[in-house]
């Protein structure tokens, strides 16, 4: 049986308490990045996942420098100048969320991750929201269970989904993070509601995009300022 999701009254409330959330979630991270030598230590932002945060634009072009990940901490090192900040990507094209928790372990939890990102969902149309929301939550209580902060994300576009169209496997995606977000009391960045509001300001995503599924550098300078928000 297919999953019913909230309804949209409710995942507005959702997204309202997740948005509050972002100016505290990482408070210990932002204690910890303001620090200076010699009180200070390295500080470990992972990202795991498909395609996307690995840096792919037109494959088999991979743009590490251009991809969210590198702009995330080129963001991070304007505002915490004397911070010691390394940026480990553990993603793999092509890969969806099982395959992912498969290495969980060995590959990603071995970093000692300070924060931690999961972007799956646009590959998990392959398996479905019902397996994805069991290989999410394993990597989320892995997680937490090692006191690690973590933040998912949710979709970046497809020009293949016809995104006026709703309840498509991007919205159900969608949805389930924030749901686990709420659920697990984790962060949340959104930038497929950060693609949607260009498309209602009739702007054309393929002007963000490298490729069908993979975004250009605009498209990345999109998706990192939705996590930046966990960092000012």
């Amino acid at each position: 049986m297919q999953k019913k999701f909230l309804p949209g009254l409710l995942l507005m409330v959702m997204l309202c308490g997740n948005v509050v959330a972002q100016q505290d979630y990482l408070k210990e991270v932002k204690e910890a990045l303001q620090k200076k030598w010699p009180e200070n230590h390295s500080i470990n932002l992972v990202f795991h996942g498909h395609s996307v945060p690995s840096g792919y634009f037109r494959t088999p072009d991979v743009r590490t420098l251009d991809a969210y990940p590198a702009q995330v901490l080129e963001a991070v090192k304007k505002i915490y100048p004397t911070a010691v900040v390394n940026v480990i990507v553990t993603a793999i094209g092509g890969e969806n969320s099982e395959q992912g928790e498969k290495r969980f372990r060995k590959e990603v939890l071995v970093h000692r991750p300070d924060v931690l990102f999961i972007d799956y969902a646009l590959n998990d149309r392959k398996i479905g929201p019902e397996r994805s929301k069991k290989a999410m939550e394993s990597m989320i209580r892995q997680a937490l269970k090692r006191k690690i902060k973590v933040i998912l994300l949710t979709p970046s576009p497809d020009l293949s989904v016809d995104w006026a169209k709703p309840g498509s496997e991007l919205d159900q995606l969608s949805d389930q993070l924030k749901e686990l977000a709420s659920t697990y009391s984790i962060g949340l960045a959104d930038p497929y509601d950060r693609f949607k509001k260009l498309l209602e300001e009739k702007k054309d995503l393929k002007d963000y995009m490298a490729q069908s599924n993979h975004p250009n550098r605009e498209g990345h300078a999109i998706i990192a300022e939705t996590i930046m928000q966990y960092f000012k």
